[in-house]
C-alpha cells in the first residue's frame, strides 16, 4: 500500500474493496488520428451525459491491415466509462465524432468497485444534455 499524499494512510487496502460484478458498467474503446479529435469527442460524451469519464492517452502506435497492406499510424486512444443503458447512444455519438471509415469501437463489460460503479451510474443518469452542435 502506498503511503504518500496520493493515498491517505488510513485508506482501505484496494484489494479489500468490494467488487461489483454487475454487467451494467461498460468501457468503450476507440482511437482517433489526432489528440484534438480525441479530446473533443471525450468532452462531447461527458457533457452530453453519455460517459462518466473518458480517458485519452497517446500517442500510441497502431499497426493494422488496411486496403490489402499493413499500415502504421500514430493515434490517440479513448476509453469511455459508461453504462449498458446508454451504451448504444454513446456508440452512436462516438461514431458521429469519427472521420475514420471503419472506427475502432470495442465494448467490454467491466467489474468495478461499488463506489466507482455508483459514480458512473449517477454520472450518466444525470439529466442528459444535447451535444454542443445540437444533434
Amino acid at each position: 500500500m502506498r503511503h504518500d499524499a496520493a493515498v491517505p494512510v488510513d485508506s482501505p487496502d484496494p484489494a479489500a474493496l468490494p467488487i461489483m460484478t454487475s454487467p451494467d458498467i461498460v468501457e468503450i474503446r476507440t482511437t482517433f488520428s489526432t489528440r484534438a479529435a480525441a479530446v473533443a469527442c471525450a468532452e462531447r460524451l461527458v457533457t452530453a451525459g453519455l460517459a462518466a469519464c473518458v480517458q485519452v492517452d497517446g500517442p500510441i502506435t497502431s499497426v493494422y491491415r488496411w486496403g490489402g497492406g499493413v499500415e502504421t499510424a500514430e493515434e490517440w486512444r479513448c476509453v469511455c466509462k459508461t453504462t449498458a443503458a446508454v451504451r448504444d447512444a454513446c456508440l452512436e455519438e462516438v461514431s458521429s465524432c469519427h472521420a475514420y471509415q471503419t472506427p475502432e469501437l470495442i465494448v467490454s463489460d467491466v467489474a468495478a468497485s461499488m463506489a466507482y460503479g455508483d459514480w458512473v451510474r449517477a454520472s450518466v443518469s444525470a439529466e442528459r444534455q444535447p451535444p454542443a452542435d445540437g444533434s
